[in-house]
């Protein structure tokens, strides 16, 4: 009996602790309101990203952004497939933690969101009026959609 009860135990704390783990992610996803389409960079902020992307990124990923032997590309339809359903966030840990690949983790997490800004303006992705913050929890909170969503009715819009 004494068995039993334990088993009925361990399963139910597992089950509680499987929910409970799961939850940020879900939330974390719930989150991530915004997308890349949502203009969420400036022009000026891309183009101060375009010039680090140069100095730092493009003997690799060279100017064109298509990738090496040696480095992924960051445009085109395999950056896309990797990244669609992402956040930004993501992208800017990526980066943060493993790039440049001769000295990770030496670029500061205003570079990475200035070199980010640069990538999604190559890729189509439109300006806003608001510099893209450099602070994780900002990141996080946007997807990386490839496609443009279609565009919300009225209804939608009005909470109907």
């Amino acid at each position: 009996m004494q068995a039993r009860t334990a088993i009925a135990t361990i399963i139910g704390l597992a089950v509680i602790g499987a929910t409970h783990s799961a939850a940020p992610l879900a939330q974390e996803t719930a989150q991530a309101a915004r997308s890349v389409w949502d203009g969420v960079y400036t022009a000026d902020q891309a183009k101060r990203g375009g010039e680090q992307y140069s100095n730092i990124c493009a003997r690799c990923h060279g100017d064109d952004l298509a990738g090496s032997d040696e480095a992924t590309p960051l445009t085109g339809p395999a950056f896309m497939a990797n990244w669609d359903g992402l956040t930004v966030g993501d992208l800017a840990e990526r980066i943060f933690q493993t790039m440049p690949q001769n000295n990770p983790g030496h670029l500061t997490r205003q570079q990475v969101a200035d070199i980010i800004t640069h990538v999604l303006s190559f890729n189509g992705f439109p300006p806003g009026k608001t510099e893209l913050d450099p602070r994780i929890e900002v990141l996080k909170q946007i997807r990386i959609d490839a496609n443009k969503p279609a565009p919300k009715s009225n209804s939608e819009s009005q909470g109907k």
